[in-house]
């Protein structure tokens, strides 16, 4: 017996839930922006610029006793932490006043704390602050090019209405999980914008999958009120959705238990985004295309297929 999260055959009003999914989304969306602006983001090494150290020790490491001996250098915000093994520990400072130099500096002062001690420097990372403004740049245009290929795309495959529907959708995504880095103060890095970018082509797929099963039943029943088309399409697709997601977040939560320290701001963000990237598919892509006044013919006069609806074959 096939494993089935969703009945077949549901006959969920999707449309009528679009007067509590609009404002909410509406809501999360405000609080983000306002926390980012306002209360800012914790920005990584990979932003602000600064030394990441990798060592392992021999045997397990004493997160606490590295810590102190670090803090006796006096070089501002140091973050010790374990990943993987309990021999292996993640040294990352923050950027030092005086340009490369005084971060190429923090190195050879790092090492002298472990003189004598079996300890392995496995990577060295300086990311000076001309670097990080670049991979800030680079990371923000790599999101907004994204955005406008999707809106192309969307645009060129389907109609207008629809390429707005998808940006918006997916703008949501992306302001609302850069809303919990600001709540949950989670480090922003290069990782994070990777996380990003996934999510956005996880929800773009779904939203995709949505649409496309919409204009299929746009085809077809052509004397249908575009709302009944709409939720037919959402409740066809369902089944898929939230099997998808699910299996998707079960690998993402053990993830998340067993990965280590390094990519848990990264996992909590992937798991976060899918959350949201299901819902805002299901809630908010169907939804923004009545707000968009799309006519059930749009697509009929664009094709010139000439289709019969068979609801209107059956009365005839």
């Amino acid at each position: 017996m096939l494993l089935r999260l969703v009945p077949d055959n549901t006959k969920i009003k999707f449309m009528w839930l679009r007067t509590v999914s609009f404002p909410l989304s509406i809501l999360l969306v405000i609080a983000s922006l306002a926390g980012f602006f306002l209360v800012g983001m914790n920005y990584g090494i990979d932003f602000k610029g600064g030394t990441i150290i990798e060592i392992k020790t021999d045997g397990p490491a004493d997160v606490a006793a590295i810590r102190s001996d670090l803090s006796e250098l006096n070089l501002g915000d140091i973050q010790v932490q374990e990943f993987g093994a309990s021999d292996d520990i993640l040294i990352r400072i923050e950027e030092q006043p005086g340009g490369e130099l005084a971060q190429q500096s923090v190195v050879s002062r790092v090492r002298t704390i472990f003189e004598g001690q079996n300890v392995d420097f496995r990577r060295v990372e300086v990311v000076g602050p001309r670097v990080s403004g670049e991979l800030a740049q680079a990371g923000a245009i790599a999101v907004v090019a994204s955005l406008l290929a999707i809106l192309f795309y969307i645009w060129f495959r389907f109609e207008w209405q629809f390429a707005l529907g998808a940006i918006l959708t997916t703008a949501n995504d992306v302001v609302i999980t850069i809303g919990l880095f600001v709540l949950l103060q989670l480090d922003f890095s290069l990782s994070s914008i990777a996380a990003v970018l996934t999510i956005i082509g996880y929800s773009l797929n779904d939203t995709v999958v949505v649409y496309d099963r919409i204009r299929e039943n746009l085809r077809k029943y052509k004397k249908k009120p575009l709302q009944d088309i709409l939720d037919l399409s959402i409740n066809e697709t369902l089944s898929r959705t939230t099997m998808t997601s699910v299996t998707t977040l079960l690998a993402l939560f053990a993830l998340y238990a067993f990965g280590g320290e390094v990519i848990q701001s990264f996992t909590l963000a992937m798991i976060f985004g899918i959350v949201i990237g299901t819902y805002s598919s299901i809630f908010l892509a169907a939804p923004f295309l009545i707000l968009f006044n799309l006519r059930p013919d749009a697509l009929t006069k664009k094709d010139g297929d000439g289709k019969k609806d068979p609801e209107a074959k059956a009365s005839a």
